[in-house]
């Protein structure tokens, strides 16, 4: 299991860093249900020593209702995928809406975060990156700066970002987890030595093998989506078939695209709420 823990002088360093670069955005009032559920967005970026070339992008999504005190939100992190950063799970599904719509409609108030991953498939690679590191000892550490509890976690992800999410679960990198939930997950049972974007090698592969760490999750509450017009699929019903204890999620008519994912966020969010309550 990957180590929490980080030297007062270095999270004062990442908690300066993000906070230099971080705007906090006004409340935006989305109305649900006859109801209003404010929401503050913050921003920053700090950077990493597990990826050393770029800075690093984060964003949080907050709600505060004025009945409840905001430290006390737990959170749950969302893993992007290829191509994609920490902005877009808010610039194009609009998870902070469907949170305050969650929130309005009297759901468990919790924090999104999300954060810069790159082509990593969220794994350590050859190259020195290792964006799970930075997640479990760079991000959570500013996050909880932020006064977020970070004793109640979630992870949620789609495509890469499915496959990083029930691999940071699985791989029990993250103390505190209560649910993993992955939408449109891009998994594989079988190593293709003609792809080097995912993994390094064969032996890369076996150590990060998602079909094989399946009964690592039995335990944790976990919700798998897929788009039955997906090319993913067959591959993502082969994952679900083998995996232990219950889950939720669906097979749904939709594609490996925004507008599927933004259909189900919702069910996604509300399954989050309810682990994290």
């Amino acid at each position: 299991m990957g180590s929490l823990g980080i030297s007062r002088r270095r999270l004062l360093g990442l908690g300066t860093g993000a906070v230099a670069a971080a705007s906090l955005a006004a409340c935006t009032d989305w109305t649900a249900s006859g109801q209003a559920s404010p929401i503050a967005m913050r921003t920053g970026s700090f950077t990493s020593q597990f990826r050393p070339q770029v800075p690093t992008g984060w964003s949080v999504a907050v709600p505060e209702p004025a009945d409840v005190d905001s430290s006390q939100h737990p959170v749950a992190v969302f893993l992007h995928g290829v191509g994609a950063d920490n902005r877009m799970v808010f610039d194009d599904l609009h998870a902070d809406r469907v949170l305050a719509q969650h929130v309005a409609r009297g759901g468990t108030p919790f924090a999104i975060a999300a954060v810069d991953g790159g082509e990593s498939w969220w794994h350590r690679r050859a190259s020195g990156t290792d964006t799970q590191s930075m997640l479990s000892e760079e991000l959570l550490p500013l996050l909880a700066g932020q006064g977020l509890n970070t004793g109640r976690l979630a992870v949620f992800g789609l495509s890469m970002g499915g496959f990083g999410a029930l691999l940071l679960a699985a791989q029990h990198r993250v103390p505190g987890l209560r649910a993993v939930a992955a939408m449109s997950p891009a998994v594989w049972s079988l190593y293709d030595a003609g792809r080097s974007d995912n993994f390094d090698d064969a032996e890369d592969f076996a150590a990060n093998d998602i079909f094989a760490l399946r009964p690592e999750l039995e335990s944790l509450p976990k919700r798998i989506d897929c788009g039955t017009r997906d090319n993913l699929v067959y591959s993502v019903k082969d994952y679900v078939k083998g995996l232990p204890g219950e889950h939720e999620g669906e097979f749904q008519d939709g594609g490996h695209d925004s507008g599927y994912w933004s259909s189900i966020l919702p069910d996604v969010l509300s399954f989050l709420g309810r682990n994290l309550a």
